[in-house]
């Protein structure tokens, strides 16, 4: 109680004029726009996507019948556990991020109790880590996942060329976000806040704070296997006999 923090933006500096803020605002690099005149924290010069994040967001809606879907899942316990939703609008090559989630130290039938009313039918991609096998189990974990009935792709995470390169991940991220083809549902604030402080230093990748962008970037590299709601047609995942039919259904 000995302390207070008092949070000002440049909309409270009544000695400038309108004009003047807004020429002050104009002058600072529209990525930094909103940490120097609103007090919204961001990393500068290091930030992994220096974009004004107004132009990523969009309000939500409902995604189109013929638009096609995917999911993507970022393993994790100390770091949280993270699933993301994409929706791809594919004759615009436009990608959309329209649901998030993250949480720390629970196990996979509480994660998958999360996120399984996204959609039974939801192809899920994840990365290599869920080839481990469980300590305590010793069953992989990406199986874990699929017992849970989750839709997993029977590979891991790879583009078409059977790579998976986090660099080149990032790099179709960034050149979807510079050339408007990745939008993110506005209320999404916990996306948006990792996407705010994704930083490099000494030229690296900082891998905190991340778990929301990677299961995004694993869904975007899957996205050939994504899915229109209640279109799935064959198993693209290995999953337990009494799993697939319902599955099968959209069910």
């Amino acid at each position: 109680m000995s302390r207070h923090v008092t949070r000002m933006t440049i909309d409270d500096a009544e000695h400038y004029t309108p004009e003047q803020r807004a020429a002050i605002i104009a002058s600072y690099p529209a990525h930094e726009r909103k940490a120097r005149a609103q007090g919204i924290p961001m990393l500068g010069s290091g930030r992994v996507f220096p974009v004004d994040e107004d132009t990523i967001k969009v309000p939500a809606f409902s995604i189109p019948a013929t638009w096609v879907q995917i999911g993507g899942m970022d393993f994790g316990w100390d770091h949280p556990f993270a699933a993301a939703k994409l929706a791809w609008d594919r004759d615009a090559d436009c990608i959309y991020v329209t649901a998030s989630y993250g949480v720390r130290e629970q196990t996979p039938i509480m994660h998958a109790a999360a996120i399984k009313p996204w959609g039974v039918w939801l192809p899920w991609a994840w990365p290599h880590d869920g080839l481990q096998h469980d300590k305590g189990s010793g069953e992989r974990l990406a199986q874990q996942y699929r017992d849970q009935g989750l839709a997993l792709t029977h590979e891991r995470a790879t583009f078409e060329d059977g790579t998976y390169g986090v660099e080149a991940g990032i790099t179709e991220m960034f050149d979807r976000m510079l050339s408007g083809r990745w939008k993110v549902f506005d209320h999404l604030e916990d996306w948006l806040a990792e996407f705010r402080l994704y930083h490099r230093k000494d030229g690296l990748i900082v891998k905190e704070a991340d778990d929301r962008l990677s299961a995004s970037r694993y869904a975007m590299m899957m996205k050939r296997f994504a899915k229109a709601e209640g279109a799935v047609k064959g198993p693209i995942f290995t999953a337990p006999p009494s799993m697939i039919p319902r599955v099968q259904r959209g069910l």
